[in-house]
């Protein structure tokens, strides 16, 4: 049990842990006290008691790391206004032009670790990584997934003319010639958690951004992992849920954001 309770020489019985956790923190009127309680172990140890806690009262185990402050925590509309953003979010490209120089293992390291703080639904954290930079096993990689997307009369009718053309310009036409390949993948197979990877791959090449580096989210590896699953052990990986992006410095750099049209929006438009 991570939560273990509270360290009543700490608490200033505030109840903020009761209001954001009124299933699992009590009030202990007779006693004068907070109390937490989990007969059935059905906390979900997303941490939120820990992180609303003004003095670090709440005790546990197991969660992994410390918490983390920083000065703006509090007043986030301050650290990142929402031009700044804005601006951000919306010149995200996917990048299929990458140099060959490789990244430093620190940076690829940042990116998978702010992949690791992405909500997930329920707080179920089964994901794993995996980061492939060898050539010749990237290259193996591509050529099975692309074998396998020209295997079918249905998929290969949508990608043959397209991989044609690429092969012109990449010797590893799925992979656009990137030096890394950063997998996801998962022993859960559910709706929700090809959603949660789809979150945490979002966080990681939105923290690869900043950091200068590019990234193209790979689905042709995701359609020849589920019909093929061999294609898993060449990747190094196992697992029943996957997600794949290509990372590296990018070869091109765009001047402008494409215009996309604007929804129109019940409730607020009509």
């Amino acid at each position: 049990m991570p939560i273990l309770g509270i360290d009543y020489e700490k608490c200033n019985n505030c109840k903020l842990c009761v209001k954001e956790c009124r299933m699992r923190f009590l009030e202990d009127k007779e006693n004068s006290r907070i109390v937490f309680s989990d007969p059935t172990n059905s906390c979900s140890f997303c941490g939120h008691c820990v992180a609303v806690c003004p003095n670090d009262a709440v005790l546990y185990q197991g969660l992994g790391d410390i918490p983390y402050r920083f000065k703006e925590i509090r007043h986030l509309d301050k650290l990142i206004p929402y031009e700044t953003i804005h601006n951000f979010l919306r010149a995200q490209r996917s990048i299929r032009h990458y140099k060959q120089q490789k990244v430093p293992q620190d940076l690829l390291r940042k990116v998978i670790t702010t992949m690791g703080y992405a909500p997930t639904g329920a707080n179920v954290r089964s994901e794993k990584f995996a980061v492939l930079s060898d050539p010749e096993q990237i290259s193996t990689l591509s050529k099975g997934v692309l074998e396998e997307l020209l295997k079918k009369p249905s998929t290969r009718s949508h990608y043959e003319e397209s991989f044609s053309i690429r092969k012109k310009f990449y010797k590893n036409p799925v992979y656009f010639d990137a030096p890394h390949l950063i997998l996801v993948y998962s022993s859960t197979h559910t709706f929700l958690e090809a959603m949660n990877i789809g979150i945490i791959i979002t966080y990681g090449r939105l923290a690869a951004q900043s950091l200068g580096l590019g990234t193209c989210w790979n689905g042709w590896t995701q359609i020849a992992f589920e019909s093929n699953k061999k294609l898993l052990k060449t990747a190094g990986i196992r697992g029943r849920g996957w997600g794949a992006f290509t990372i590296g410095y990018p070869d091109i750099s765009f001047g402008r954001c494409p215009p996309r049209k604007q929804k129109r929006i019940k409730g607020l438009d009509y």
